[in-house]
């Protein structure tokens, strides 16, 4: 079996919702791992409370 590959992060370049993905794993102290591990190397609590605070900003931004 072949491994993914898995393609360079390049934070510039990066969509709103990934950029508010991005932001919050920053501010829980998670970017460093997920930058050099990979989003596959947290764990399901952690990748819950990412998701969790993105709609919550996201419910936000809309009103």
């Amino acid at each position: 079996m072949s491994k993914k590959k898995e393609k360079e992060i390049d934070l510039n370049n990066l969509t709103p919702e990934e950029t508010l993905k991005y932001e919050i794993a920053e501010e829980l102290g998670l970017l460093d791992r997920v930058m050099e591990f990979g989003w596959k190397n947290l764990s399901a609590k952690e990748t819950g409370r990412i998701g969790g605070l993105m709609t919550k900003r996201r419910k936000e931004q809309q009103k």
